[in-house]
């Protein structure tokens, strides 16, 4: 009987294999829709996945590919692959220091001017290049260089090139204050970004104790409104400073157990960059006798222009930008982007311009403005609308293009995927490309939203549908 029961069940097996083999992969990402589609996180949802052959562009599988939904940052891809194409792979941002007046004698009798066009890495700790110190090196070098070892006049940081908005519209009061929601100047700084170090209680309820800051953060106060969590309850503390403001509070939990860090948006990098100019002329007995004035979009009237450049500071090699605009979703630097397009076709650079250059680029490539409904270059706000049909053209125009490789290797991988995910609240998105065990390569995008959360990840659900083209 025990002989038999197991011949039974290796027939069964050799017979559900053999009928998996058999199906079509268009009745096996059927089968793995409909059952995500039953699941009962999904009864509120809507879900839309578009599938092509990559080398033919033949359609593979398609639900609700023509429904706007928001991508979160699968809109990313948007972005990216455009930017190659409207500002070009050689492309880096610059960041001018110079001078008005007349140097004599070591004497700058003029202004010494900082102008910034919107670099996004300047500053950052994610670059060699781009490095603080290696800033301050390359300024006290150009400095020297110019021979000035005092200035009587001022020091112009000119923001005036971008928006004085530094926001999308649509951002919500949530990311707002926090690293992912930081905004975008002409002059930025550390991503515009800072860290704050916190100590939990031991017990649930207990106050969270605010240990330090990364940076100063222009007199900036804090409120200080945080618990502490269960053990186990994680990272659940949120920062409340909008830009320009010096008033912030920080609400939520933290886990129990050892301190913990989390990272706050600037809500001014000017002031930091001031900070940072009078610590090298104090450092390198540099004597400036007047102000630091920051310039705007609305106030550069009465403010003059360097004459004469000493040196200019540029951003990293574009790809190497894209790369870490994709691999790791930063927000940032798809608004510098989308503030960058208007400010290259304009000379200057604001979000609804970038964005109306954005729509208007991929009409040409024939998408419909209307399926691309955007007001972001990233992604995150909610009121975003993009189609899982619009986002496989995109990566399939992004292949018939020089600079491919570049994009292809800024895609991060997920379970063994290349592809670009997308996170906000009741919205989860991946597109990307895979290529099956056969050898034939799939283009893909699936963005489920209004999914419970409060039932577990949606995410390991998604990958049982996208494994399907392996």
């Amino acid at each position: 009987m025990m002989i038999m029961k197991t011949c039974m069940l290796l027939i069964g097996l050799v017979f559900t294999s053999v009928f998996s083999l058999s199906q079509t992969i268009q009745q096996r990402l059927n089968s793995a829709v409909q059952a995500l589609l039953k699941d009962e996180q999904m009864k509120h949802s809507i879900m839309s996945l578009y599938v092509v052959e990559t080398n033919t562009g033949k359609v593979v599988y398609n639900l609700n590919e023509q429904v706007g939904l928001a991508p979160a940052s699968t809109q990313k891809l948007f972005t990216s692959v455009a930017a190659f194409e409207l500002l070009g792979s050689n492309y880096k941002y610059k960041t001018e220091i110079g001078y008005d007046g007349e140097i004599k004698n070591s004497t700058l009798d003029g202004n010494l001017y900082i102008v910034g066009c919107g670099d996004p890495t300047f500053g950052s700790f994610r670059f060699a290049s781009t490095k603080q110190e290696q800033l301050k090196k390359q300024i006290i070098e150009a400095i020297n260089a110019a021979e000035i070892k005092s200035i009587k006049g001022n020091i112009i940081l000119d923001q005036s090139k971008f928006s004085y908005q530094p926001l999308p519209g649509g951002w919500i009061w949530d990311d707002i204050g926090n690293y992912y929601g930081a905004g975008t100047w002409a002059l930025n700084w550390n991503e515009n970004q800072y860290d704050l170090v916190l100590k939990p209680g031991k017990s649930e309820g207990d106050d969270v104790s605010m240990v330090d800051t990364s940076m100063s953060l222009n007199s900036s106060s804090f409120i200080n409104l945080l618990k502490t969590g269960k053990a186990s309850s994680g990272d659940n503390g949120y920062i409340y400073l909008p830009p320009y403001s010096t008033n912030a509070f920080v609400t939520g939990t933290e886990a129990a157990g050892e301190s913990v860090t989390i990272s706050g948006a600037i809500p001014d990098p000017s002031f930091q960059i001031k900070n940072f100019l009078q610590n090298i002329f104090k450092e390198n007995h540099i004597d400036c006798s007047g102000s630091t004035i920051v310039v705007n979009e609305f106030n550069t009237t009465n403010t003059s222009h360097p004459q004469k450049t000493i040196t200019t500071i540029y951003s990293p090699s574009f790809d190497s930008v894209i790369y870490w605009f994709l691999q790791k979703s930063i927000n940032l630097y798809g608004e510098a982007l989308t503030k960058t397009f208007a400010f290259e076709k304009t000379g200057f650079g604001s979000t609804e311009k970038g964005v109306e250059i954005l729509k208007d680029f991929w009409n040409e490539q024939g998408i419909e403005k209307s399926a691309i409904n955007i007001i972001d270059g990233s992604g995150l706000s909610p009121q975003n609308r993009v189609t899982t049909d619009v986002l496989v053209k995109v990566l399939q125009y992004a292949k018939t293009k020089q600079w491919y490789n570049s994009f292809y290797n800024a895609l991060p991988t997920y379970n063994g995927t290349k592809m670009k995910s997308g996170t906000i609240s009741g919205a989860k998105a991946f597109a990307g490309y895979q290529t099956s065990k056969n050898g034939t390569a799939y283009t893909f995008a699936i963005i489920i939203n209004n999914f419970d959360a409060s039932q577990g990840s949606i995410v390991p659900k998604m990958y049982k549908v996208l494994d399907e083209l392996k």
